[in-house]
């Protein structure tokens, strides 16, 4: 899959573990994305893991149990 500059939209598929674009693509429950390169939707659970520990360190300070 290459990026052409055509508006493709590209996912990551938590079922099958690879990019998928609009036209090969699994239903929504299983999916990341929208994502504008492939190598963006490579990225994509390191984003969520990064996303969860900033989200967990404001919960945490919001609470009074910060580190």
């Amino acid at each position: 899959m290459t990026n052409s500059g055509s508006g493709a939209q590209y996912y990551w598929c938590v079922r099958h573990h690879r990019v998928e674009d609009n036209s090969d693509s699994c239903p929504a429950e299983y999916k990341l994305g929208p994502y504008a390169s492939v190598q963006e939707a490579e990225r994509a659970l390191e984003q969520v893991r990064e996303r969860n520990e900033k989200w967990d360190e404001e919960d945490a300070r919001w609470s009074g149990k910060d580190k």
